[in-house]
């Protein structure tokens, strides 16, 4: 089963796969928009990935507040997901997001991705780290 990870945020959306056994992610890109409420071309965009990659179900961040509370973020993840869903077909199934910016910096300084290019990987790296929370939790 391939699962699709997505970051959603207000201009962008990282994007990573995993493997057909659901075993590795992989960072695939980042779809941006001009405007935060101009979805139109970022849905095309994600509806052709999950039928480039055969995909069966997608992870969504869900940026919960790390006191676990939620704000306006989680409420347009929320209208996101929905009409994602309703695009799509496919299962969505949200994942707790905390941290993982924080994660994809620390993993982006490993890797020497200097700082003034970050920018272009962040979100991509954010939802390899989604997916590989997700596919952690499956596996325990």
């Amino acid at each position: 089963m391939r699962l699709l990870a997505l970051d959603f945020g207000s201009k962008t959306v990282g994007v990573a796969v995993s493997d057909e056994l659901g075993l590795t992610a992989t960072g695939v890109e980042i779809v941006r928009r001009k405007s935060p409420n101009k979805l139109r071309q970022t849905m095309a965009r994600i509806e052709a990935l999950i039928e480039e990659y055969q995909v069966d179900k997608v992870i969504l961040g869900y940026p919960v507040m790390l006191d676990g509370s939620e704000g306006e973020r989680v409420r347009k993840t929320k209208e996101f997901a929905h009409m994602l869903e309703r695009r799509t077909g496919k299962e969505i199934i949200f994942q707790d997001e905390r941290l993982t910016t924080v994660e994809a910096y620390e993993i982006m300084d490993l890797m020497g991705i200097k700082k003034e290019d970050r920018y272009n990987y962040v979100d991509m790296v954010a939802a390899k780290v989604i997916l590989e929370d997700y596919l952690n939790s499956k596996a325990e």
